[in-house]
């Protein structure tokens, strides 16, 4: 296959793609794997700051685990997750607020390379999924994310539940 060939079978490889995200707030990991697998996610992108959490199989370790269970790979990307000042104006019930918070957080250098990480596991054709803690994608951060890996790709945002799609 030739270099032009090459080119429009990944453009369009990418194009079909999906770039998946999920949040865990109402998740039991039951739920939270079968929507890995019903989806058949190989790629968890954890895009949270801090990879704890107060919820049991949600932490960094057994999340890791359990996506790995589920037939996912664990990736935790830190610099795509929301600053401790945009995780506060969350909390606040300050979407907006935490919005712009977090889009100068992803202007960073070390959040620029990593959402370019991610556009290339799209382009590859990953099935990757990334995750954050809110059920809701539009009150999320990872909506952004998901966002600009979409414009980079052109790769469709598809968000998932604990019990499936809710597109």
């Amino acid at each position: 296959m030739g270099r032009l060939a090459r080119v429009r079978h990944q453009t369009y490889r990418a194009a079909m793609s999906n770039v998946f995200t999920i949040g865990y707030e109402n998740a039991t990991v039951a739920g939270f794997q079968d929507a890995l697998r019903d989806a058949k996610i190989d790629l968890l992108v954890d895009v949270r700051a801090v990879a704890s959490s107060r919820r049991p199989g949600f932490a960094k370790t057994a999340l890791a685990a359990n996506s790995n269970a589920a037939g996912a790979e664990y990736l935790h990307l830190r610099a795509l997750g929301t600053p401790a000042d945009g995780r506060a104006a969350a909390r606040a019930g300050k979407p907006e607020e935490m919005k712009q918070i977090f889009r100068q957080q992803l202007a960073t250098d070390e959040a620029q390379e990593q959402l370019a990480q991610v556009a290339d596991l799209v382009k590859q054709g990953r099935r990757l999924a990334l995750l954050c803690l809110e059920a809701d994608a539009n009150v999320c951060h990872r909506s952004i994310v998901a966002a600009e890996v979409a414009r980079l790709t052109g790769a469709k945002v598809v968000n998932l539940s604990a019990g499936g799609d809710e597109d």
